[in-house]
């Protein structure tokens, strides 16, 4: 991480609300949300400003560094439409070692939708990925890149 990266840096995005980033959008997954209105998810919302905060970050970050984030306490108070610009405002308030802290608001074209706080945490993204894979080859998960399966005791055995 780059020592020039200090509180007080600031970063702007835009975003126009599609039918792709409603809540009916995600009842791919969340089966229930599949009749709800048709506005800006929250959960999508909240990966507009984590986007806003990678954004900001990624000129000061060492070649292999990543940022994940670790807090988010956002409110979500005005429903966006599709059709509406979106703009994400983050600055960036505290540095604790690795950690960082962001101050983060979202604006429709007439009203703050969402506003409150973000945290990241610097990461060396191999170390990251080789724990990832250590922690799925645990459960048998192969989807990970470099994952192998464990062998559970009792695995085979019929009842």
């Amino acid at each position: 991480m780059s020592p020039e990266l200090q509180p007080g840096l600031r970063h702007v995005q835009r975003i126009r609300v599609s039918e792709s980033l409603t809540v009916p959008a995600l009842s791919h997954a969340f089966a229930s949300f599949d009749d709800m209105p048709a506005v800006f998810a929250t959960a999508l919302m909240v990966g507009f400003i984590e986007w806003a905060c990678l954004e900001a970050l990624r000129p000061y970050l060492d070649p292999g560094e990543h940022t994940v984030g670790t807090h988010i306490d956002v409110s979500h108070v005005a429903a966006t439409p599709v059709g509406m610009m979106a703009t994400a405002e983050v600055e960036l308030i505290e540095i604790h070692g690795r950690k960082l802290r962001f101050k983060v608001s979202c604006r429709d074209e007439l009203d703050l939708i969402g506003e409150g706080f973000h945290e990241r945490f610097v990461i060396d993204g191999a170390t990251f990925a080789a724990r990832l894979a250590a922690k799925s080859a645990k459960t048998g998960n192969l989807d990970l890149p470099g994952a192998k399966p464990s062998v559970s005791a009792g695995l085979g055995k019929s009842g």
